[in-house]
């Protein structure tokens, strides 16, 4: 761990000292050649320096579940359904039986990297019922829930030793990453569980995830810098971030926002929302070409992304001329609304390879995951701005579930959801 320490380090000695640390943000031309149609100057969001204090919650603040415990005294329709799809998932109930732990975390199994099987199902089961018992615990008070949402993140951080996998075992890293730090996040101030677990925990957390995380980002698996698409990228980012609050690791936390901001990968912003419609008030993503599952996929990270950084007082959701929106527009234009919408021709490098796109992809055209309402409510409802195809997102998840109201595979498990519940403001 004294070498993760050092690296993590270094990383951050780097990053500092390109990226001004006094938190006031600045505009800067970037080298980065900009795809996004937004030319000029780019507005950063600075680091702070290592043993700055981080807030507590993750996704889900004190100030959100007082604001759900005050709207079901009320009897708020919209909150109440939320919280009614919550309860009726099975992996929210204090009787959830486990799927794992295991010993070796598979994704990619079955190959030459890894003979074994897959068997990341657990994972992304268990995850999601600790994190859904969590936010009962959060709005119920009641005990059993927090004790069984412990009862699963003692067993795998005490059982789980290592990932592993062909190049699919990042992705494992990345979105498990996320969602265990995540539910951990949310149970860190329960008395019920005991220091020396939670502390173990985060060690866990820092030796089988973030090792991956930080590999992948900064490595690529050895592959070229845009051999791997966007969301590869994101969900490193997430688990990093998430991580990074948990374990009170302002140094990590850099990472992830200096990453989304000058990496070389997909997952730089200016990257992942590729170019913007200027006329349109639209913005591609540069997944929009591949299929609409990975599109809507790279959405929801962004959202997840946006949404922690926006509490640790980081406005990504802000960053070049609110791109998310614009991007969140496009997304459900197409695939809520099933308009079209204008495509830039995108050339994606693969290695030795250029494959041209020219039109945007239909497949997977009206995949439905679980991210509208966060993004929704925070341009709409915090900034006060208008979001008309990402209103008809919500309208068409209403209300929002999580794992398990999406289907058994890990698809319906990459985002947390339960927007409905957790983020709808009056």
């Amino acid at each position: 761990m004294k070498r993760l320490a050092f690296l993590a380090v270094i990383a951050l000695l780097l990053s500092v000292s390109i990226v001004n640390c006094s938190k006031k943000g600045g505009e800067e031309y970037d080298e980065l050649y900009d795809t996004t149609n937004i030319a000029g100057a780019v507005k950063y969001i600075d680091t702070l320096p290592p043993g700055s204090p981080l807030f507590h919650g993750g996704l889900n603040v004190t100030g959100d579940f007082d604001r759900i415990k005050l709207a079901i005294a009320a009897k708020d329709v919209t909150i109440l359904a939320g919280y009614n799809k919550l309860i009726a998932n099975k992996h929210a109930d204090s009787t959830y039986g486990l799927n794992g732990p295991v010993d070796t975390l598979i994704r990619g199994g079955n190959s030459r990297e890894e003979p074994k099987p897959d068997n990341y199902s657990k994972a992304f089961n268990d995850a999601a019922a600790a994190y859904q018992l969590a936010i009962r615990w959060k709005i119920d008070g009641k005990t059993g829930y927090a004790n069984k949402a412990i009862q699963i993140l003692n067993a795998w951080a005490a059982t789980c030793k290592q990932l592993s996998g062909d190049p699919n075992v990042f992705l494992a890293a990345g979105f498990y990453g996320y969602q265990f730090a995540l539910a951990g996040e949310l149970m860190r101030d329960y008395n019920g569980w005991k220091p020396e677990d939670f502390q173990a925990y985060k060690q866990w957390m820092l030796t089988v995830f973030y090792q991956k995380n930080h590999s992948f980002l900064t490595n690529h698996n050895d592959a070229c810098i845009d051999h791997y698409w966007a969301n590869w990228d994101l969900g490193n980012i997430a688990s990093v971030m998430a991580i990074g609050i948990l374990t009170d690791n302002r140094s990590m936390y850099n990472e992830a926002v200096n990453y989304l901001q000058r990496g070389a990968g997909n997952g730089n912003l200016r990257k992942a929302i590729y170019y913007v419609h200027k006329d349109e008030g639209l913005a591609q993503l540069q997944e929009s070409g591949r299929d609409q599952g990975h599109a809507t996929l790279v959405m929801a990270m962004l959202g997840t992304i946006c949404e922690m950084a926006w509490n640790q007082g980081d406005d990504f959701y802000g960053f070049n001329d609110n791109a998310v929106l614009k991007a969140a527009e496009y997304t459900a234009k197409y695939n809520v609304a099933n308009e079209e919408v204008p495509f830039k021709t995108y050339n994606y490098p693969d290695c030795d390879t250029t494959i041209v796109q020219s039109v945007i992809s239909d497949d997977e055209r009206g995949t439905v995951r679980p991210f509208y309402a966060m993004i929704y409510n925070h341009y709409v409802k915090r900034k006060g701005l208008r979001a008309p195809y990402t209103e008809r997102g919500v309208n068409s998840c209403y209300p929002e579930g999580g794992g398990g109201d999406y289907g058994p595979n890990s698809g319906g498990f990459d985002q947390l959801g339960f927007g409905t519940l957790l983020y709808t403001r009056p």
